[in-house]
């Protein structure tokens, strides 16, 4: 949790319920709130024009988004779709900004966040100029794992992402995820159970 919701809530935040595929905003919006996810799944996402999707991010349980473009006059670059039910707390831009410049500690937390943020940017640049399908997965996957410090050994991290939303991270195609997970598992790097990717 970057904030705490008792601290957000004191300072004008609100709840609100999202169902599987709602847009809680679209490219060319105007940033108008700070979100922090209380419970569900946020993609933030572009479509092409043939209507594939790109996944820039996958977000859950406690994690904020949106708060970057806050801070300055730009729209929204791309769109945040909830995957699944979906509680958030959003408070807005005026309150965000206020609550930041008198807290010290938040305005760390939010540094943070976003230097935690641009980390994940570089990385995935990287990896999408990569034309080897099986590294890409690989560095996504041990992207993810690096928050879990307790599943360090092999196969105990369980992967939280479909083949779908690996090719949508990826920019590869849903065929060559799944047969380069059938690789990866042929050649003990990864496990599979059912659909469940263990890494």
């Amino acid at each position: 949790m970057i904030i705490k919701e008792e601290i957000l809530l004191a300072n004008g935040a609100t709840f609100e319920e999202y169902s599987n595929n709602d847009t809680i905003f679209s490219e060319s919006d105007k940033p108008q709130y700070y979100f922090q996810i209380i419970y569900g799944t946020v993609e933030l996402n572009n479509y092409h024009e043939n209507g594939s999707e790109f996944t820039h991010n996958i977000l859950r349980d406690g994690q904020s988004f949106g708060e970057s473009l806050l801070f300055t006059d730009q729209l929204y670059p791309m769109n945040a779709v909830v995957k699944g039910p979906s509680m958030i707390l959003k408070l807005p831009k005026e309150s965000f900004l206020k609550l930041v410049q008198q807290n010290p500690e938040i305005s760390i937390s939010i540094v943070e966040c976003l230097a935690e943020r641009l980390f994940y940017k570089y990385t995935m640049l990287f990896n999408l100029s990569s034309s080897n399908p099986m590294l890409k997965i690989e560095n996504i996957l041990n992207y993810l794992k690096s928050f879990n410090s307790d599943k360090k050994d092999p196969y105990t991290f369980e992967v939280p992402l479909t083949r779908q939303q690996l090719a949508n991270l990826t920019g590869l195609r849903i065929e060559t995820v799944i047969r380069t997970v059938k690789k990866m598992e042929k050649s003990n790097i990864l496990r599979l159970k059912g659909r469940t990717i263990y890494y």
